[in-house]
């Protein structure tokens, strides 16, 4: 595994942390829990699963406006994620972005580089994301 992934940043800044890969789209109204930051959407491969505090890993986004404004109550929750990394931009991801102003790196491939659990840091002003240490606390 390559311990640097290269692409574009999208939102600036830097996060780490463990890793959720999510092998479909993400519904944002109906597919995601604000309150707890899980993965709600019954058919979606990785149901059950939490993004909370993580670093989300998406092909991208689907459905209605409904993506920006479940993220942005994710964040007052205190249950978004600390950054993303995608691989197909469209509206729906862009103003989700804008509004959890996370780091995001978009334009590179994370799909067989990086596992669900991988602690990695997205780095949305250089475009990288990198495998690191966990962190401890």
């Amino acid at each position: 595994m390559p311990e640097v992934l290269h692409g574009k940043g999208v939102v600036g800044g830097c996060a780490n942390g463990p890793a959720l890969v999510c092998t479909a789209p993400i519904s944002g109204w109906g597919g995601i829990d604000p309150k707890t930051g899980t993965i709600v959407e019954n058919r979606h491969p990785q149901h059950g699963a939490s993004f909370a505090g993580g670093v989300l890993v998406v092909p991208g986004a689907k459905g209605s406006s409904g993506w920006s404004g479940q993220f942005h109550l994710a964040k007052l929750l205190g249950t978004a994620p600390v950054a993303i990394v995608f691989t197909r931009m469209n509206s729906k991801l862009a103003l989700g972005l804008v509004v959890l102003n996370v780091p995001a790196v978009l334009g590179l491939d994370p799909f067989g580089s990086i596992d669900t659990g991988d602690w990695i840091e997205v780095d949305g002003d250089a475009g990288t994301v990198s495998f690191v240490a966990p962190q401890e606390g």
